[in-house]
Parts: C-alpha cells; structure tokens; sequence
C-alpha cells in the first residue's frame, strides 16, 4: 500500500467512525510496478467502510513504461500519446470506471485520491455529481503533461496536503473559483515502549541510528542516500543506518547499513522513538507521512532540500533540518548527533507542530467543510 492509498484509507476509516457512509472503489492490485491482481474481486467491508475491488485488465511492464514516459516527457507528442500514456500508466481498471458512471447517483460526493493515474483521470471525467480532488502531487514531468490541465479543471474542491504543494499547483494550474484547502492528514500514535535493550538486542543495534522507513527504491532517494551516508561512515564509524520497508533495490554490504525489512507497527513506532533521527531523502513527496510519524513521537527529521513540503516541514515546525548534497548532509548529520539539547529542541517543536496542524479532529473538521460545501452543489448552489 502506497502513501496516497493508506491516507485514503486512514481518511475514511475516521469519517466511518463519525456516522459517514463510505464507499472505497479501487482494484484488486497491490504493487504498482506490475498492476498484478492479487486481491479478490467484488465488495468487502473493513472497518466499517465498504469497499468495491475491480480487476486491472492489462498488467505493467515497469521497464517498458518507463522508457515510454521518458520518450514522452521529452518529445513533442499528441493528445493521442498522451491518452495511451495514461493507459500504460494505469491501474487500467475500465470496469471501475463504468461502476463509477452507473452507480454515481447513489453517493451524496466524490473524493478522488492522487492525480497521477488512470482511475483518476477517467473517473473525474464520468462523474457529474460534486467532486473533491486530493492530488498529493510532486513537481514531476507528469504534472505538464497538457492532459492535466483537464484534471485539475474537473474537480470542484481541491484538499491540498501542503501548502508547498498548493502553491505549486495554484501557479500550474487555474483554480480560481475552487474550494481549497490545506488539510493533510491526521496523525494518531500511541508509543509503544518494548524494552529498549530488548529491542536493540533483537535487532541487533549496537550502536546509536538514523532511521529512513518506507519503500527502500532510487525513486525514494534512497540510492542518493546510501551513498551519502556510506560517504559519511567512513568518517563517522559510531553510527548505523537503519532502514525498514520493502526493498526494491540492492542495498550496499556495509557494517553501518542495516536492513531490518517489515517490522511490526509497534517496533516501527519503537525505532522511531529511539532513532537519533529519521531521514527523509526522497526528491517527490506531497506530505510523508513518516516524517509526520517521527515528528509526532518528538524524533527530529533531516530531509532532502529539494523535496518543498518536507522543507516546509523543518521551517514551519523548527522541527528538523535539511540538505542538498553530500557535504550538507554531513554538516547536518555532526550538527544532530553531537548537540543532545538541539536534538531535544527540535522533538519538542515537532510534538507541537504535529499536535497543532495534524491531529484528527482538526483533520476531520476541515472534511466536514469540504462537504458541507459539496452538498451545496447538490442543492443546487454554484459550482
């Protein structure tokens, strides 16, 4: 499950709790590099809300696609090119497409998640009845495709992660007359607090760690980080990076460099807890959650400069710091790992950052007036 997908779910899952009646419509995919279909098809109910799984018909050649959209990016090209794009790109799910078209009328509004793929851009297209967009979007060659412009004219509500990511698009795109805001997601963590030394023990961590989480892939930066950081151990013997995720790419033999793979939600929360901070090297994010997880359990972050909503994060919060190459990120790295106090500092604004703009009731709230506003349109209110 990607970042969008698990905020989609987190997202409904609230607003089931709170008396909505939620509907899911995704596809019986699980990794996005194949589109293969894993999960069965048909309706299910989890959590209270009800979810409707349609087959993807066409899997994905990752390699093939991806010279595809290279070609694409870069040449001048059709509409024509670009539909077809998007039907490689997919999950190409026509199935949920004619469900959506046939079956509209019996939901009050819509919210689309991501921008990028095929269920999006189809969807928006078939669905008359009051739309929300949220677009977790990077500024990535996709986003200038001028097929685009169609998507982000379609919606009548958009809900931003960022305002990094709201500036972007409002200079992308024309969203004059929208509703927009900025609302993210909540971030609810209880910390679990298994013995430290247990915990080290267990996965053999003898020495202070960095912490990256998430899908271990270059996509992710994390190739840029293996090599900064393999860099910064040949001066820094002290210290491990620790990684935890799925692994979509070879991970260097080091001494410092750690792959613990999956772990439980309880230890991920653990080794957050006890991380000397977390990294967050990927150059695309719209929020990350992971970084909002560290900051929520008063874990510093240290992040990729190029990535604005995650420098967004350090400024807005004084939560973190940032970098842009290999020698920042040294400089960086000395700076947290001798100075405790500003290490503790840091935790501590990012606890009330998370607190003040990330907690789910001011999450839910901000959906609540999305709604109300989409209800409007139902009523017949202006678009």
């Amino acid at each position: 499950m990607g970042g969008s997908e698990l905020h989609c779910r987190l997202v409904a899952e609230r607003l089931a709790q709170q008396g909505y009646e939620c509907t899911i419509f995704t596809t019986t995919a699980r990794s996005y590099i194949t589109w293969k279909n894993e999960y069965e098809p048909g309706e299910s109910i989890l959590n209270q809300v009800i979810i409707k799984r349609f087959p993807v018909e066409k899997e994905r050649n990752i390699d093939e696609f991806n010279e595809f959209s290279d070609w694409i990016f870069h040449h001048p090209h059709s509409p024509e090119d670009e539909k077809r794009w998007m039907a490689e790109q997919g999950p190409y799910v026509p199935q949920l497409i004619e469900a959506l078209r046939l079956e509209q009328a019996e939901y009050d509004c819509f919210v689309f998640f991501t921008y990028l793929y095929f269920n999006t851009y189809w969807g928006l297209k078939e669905i008359t009845r009051p739309k929300a967009l949220v677009p977790t979007a990077h500024d990535e060659p996709a986003l200038y495709l001028e097929m685009m412009k169609e998507v982000f004219a379609a919606p009548q509500a958009f809900i931003f992660n960022t305002q990094a990511e709201k500036r972007m698009l409002t200079r992308l795109f024309n969203l004059e007359g929208k509703y927009q805001d900025v609302v993210g997601v909540g971030v609810d963590i209880t910390p679990s607090m298994p013995d430290e030394t247990a915990l080290r023990s267990r996965y053999g961590l003898a020495r202070p760690y960095l912490l990256y989480a998430g899908r271990i892939e270059p996509g992710k930066g994390c190739q840029e980080l293996m090599d900064y950081f393999q860099e910064y151990a040949r001066r820094r013997p002290g210290v491990d990076l620790v990684l935890i995720g799925k692994k979509l790419m070879d991970i260097p033999p080091h001494p410092q460099i750690k792959y613990l793979g999956f772990v439980s939600s309880e230890d991920k929360t653990a080794l957050m807890k006890n991380a000397l901070v977390t990294i967050h090297p990927s150059h695309f994010e719209s929020l990350c959650m992971a970084a909002l997880e560290s900051l929520a359990l008063g874990t510093p972050i240290l992040v990729q400069e190029k990535t604005e909503p995650l420098k967004d994060h350090c400024l807005a919060g004084q939560a973190g710091l940032y970098y842009s190459n290999q020698a920042e990120f040294g400089e960086a790295l000395d700076l947290l790992l001798v100075d405790e106090r500003l290490r503790s500092q840091l935790g501590m604004n990012g606890q009330k950052y998370v607190e003040k703009n990330y907690a789910w009731d001011i999450i839910l709230e901000k959906y609540h007036r999305v709604f109300a506003f989409l209800e409007g349109l139902n009523r017949g209110g202006k678009k």
